[in-house]
């Protein structure tokens, strides 16, 4: 017997996570979305996994270019996941970015950026997971990140510790 989705959707809003957007190129024009779903997969070789929903316009952009970037928010930025969260032709036009090894525009105010080509795509209910191999990372140490808790942006108490086994 299936849950309830409204009942589903808030056990998860518990799950504390950052916020991610992202990004790909198609046809000389970029676009990018907000994104939750998002985790690393493996350290050998380097690999990262996205969920996209099969509505989403970068879903389809995604799986023609084969390439996406993940750019990881810093707590000052909740304005550009709202931003990239809204269905706007040219969410570029008013953010800073760059580019670097693969083409695809790389947030400049991003916590940590990764550039990725996809590997492999499996379905997921409505949604994809999309496997990326990084082939390409950036990090602004100096900056914290972005939280998503209970519906609500939210940010690290203050600076993160070493919460050791046995301490």
């Amino acid at each position: 017997m299936a849950i309830e989705q409204a009942t589903f959707r808030k056990a998860l809003s518990y799950f504390a996570s950052g916020v991610t957007v992202i990004t790909t190129q198609h046809m000389g024009q970029y676009h990018g979305t907000t994104v939750s779903s998002f985790c690393s997969l493996s350290l050998e070789p380097p690999l990262v996994l996205v969920c996209l929903d099969l509505k989403s316009t970068s879903h389809d952009l995604i799986s023609e270019s084969g390439v996406f970037g993940v750019n990881i928010l810093a707590e000052q930025d909740q304005w550009l996941s709202r931003h990239f969260a809204l269905r706007t032709p040219d969410k570029f036009s008013h953010v800073s970015y760059h580019l670097r090894q693969v083409g695809i525009p790389l947030l400049d105010n991003a916590l940590a950026a990764l550039e990725c080509r996809v590997i492999l795509r499996y379905p997921g209910g409505d949604h994809s997971i999309f496997i990326g191999e990084v082939v390409s990372t950036s990090v602004a140490p100096d900056k914290q990140p972005l939280l998503y808790f209970c519906s609500k942006y939210s940010r690290l108490a203050s600076s993160p510790v070493d919460l050791a086994v046995g301490s």
